[in-house]
């Protein structure tokens, strides 16, 4: 992508962010705010598997571990200890990133299909234990169920988003961001250079386990109830990976993109069709592997290209 073409997206994402801050303000119903916050954790959790997918180079299949970790924390602490909201918050990151730091040790051994297996091995043994030690609904207490309100939610959401949005950004202009992407083109060439191949994946590993915890919090923090095991369950890690894909993998603004097409579909497809979307989707992922790599994010810098030259063709003219 271009200058341009970054600056355009840039201040697109800057636009929609304040438009998103301001958007309550304006009384939608409470479907469309449920709408915008499931929107937010799916592009937040996209944003955060790309980190390790898109920067990295490692396809990472058991990622809802890390989003599951982060709920089951926050909710354990916040509901059942009391502990404040943001307390709570954090300690659901700093649980999805022990463990990332824990399990990448011994899983970044691994490598290509591999690696993919054993975090899917991994996330699938962690739904089991949780789903025999936890097989039960958790539920907001009564005087929580009686304040709950969707506006705190629906900010926090937006918070955590704007969070792994900002980390992929700095990330991705930093030295350390540059090695992770020379790992991801050739291991062999970035370690020949002096890149830390090992460091590298295991800092795009943790940090990427951190913003799923976070984005698995809010989750916790958002939903009245729910079984312990279900964002264990492997659909969050298809998810992420099918919005990233689809969206754009390797960009800032491909997992927005990817997000937001995805919930928009869900949502209308599943009223008629339930789980129709999943292979909607899967289809679209196919078409975009085959036709467009770069993923939707190709086609807005196309269009914000063509919009350039034309610009400065007319003002040339003139």
């Amino acid at each position: 992508m271009g200058k341009s073409g970054r600056r355009a997206g840039g201040l697109a994402i800057l636009l929609v962010g304040v438009a998103l801050v301001a958007f309550p303000q304006f009384r939608p119903g409470d479907s469309l705010l449920t709408l915008s916050i499931y929107a937010f954790l799916a592009a937040a959790l996209a944003t955060s598997w790309n980190i390790l997918g898109g920067y990295a180079g490692q396809i990472n299949l058991g990622h809802a571990a890390f989003f599951g970790l982060g709920a089951l924390m926050t909710r354990r602490l916040w509901v059942e200890q009391e502990w404040p909201v943001a307390l709570s918050l954090l300690a659901g990151g700093a649980a999805a990133l022990l463990a990332a730091l824990l399990i990448g040790v011994p899983a970044l051994r691994l490598r290509g299909i591999y690696f993919a297996i054993g975090t899917l091995a991994m996330a699938e043994a962690v739904r089991v234990t949780v789903a025999n030690a936890l097989p039960i609904v958790t539920r907001l207490p009564g005087p929580q169920l009686a304040e709950y309100d969707l506006l705190p939610r629906y900010y926090l959401s937006l918070g955590v988003l704007a969070i792994a949005i900002g980390s992929a950004y700095l990330i991705r202009r930093s030295r350390l961001g540059l090695g992770m992407l020379a790992v991801r083109e050739d291991e062999q060439a970035a370690q020949s250079v002096g890149v830390n191949v090992f460091t590298h994946k295991l800092a795009a590993f943790a940090t990427s386990a951190f913003l799923a915890g976070l984005a698995g919090s809010a989750f916790a923090f958002f939903h009245v109830s729910y079984y312990f095991e279900l964002p264990f369950g492997p659909v969050w890690s298809f998810d992420a990976l099918l919005i990233t894909f689809v969206g754009g993998i390797g960009s800032l603004g491909g997992p927005l993109l990817g997000a937001i097409l995805f919930v928009l579909v869900r949502d209308v497809i599943a009223k008629t069709w339930v789980d129709f979307h999943l292979i909607l989707f899967g289809v679209l992922f196919v078409v975009v592997v085959l036709v467009l790599p770069g993923g939707l994010i190709e086609l807005w810098s196309g269009a914000v290209r063509l919009v350039t030259r034309r610009g400065t063709r007319g003002i040339s003219g003139s």
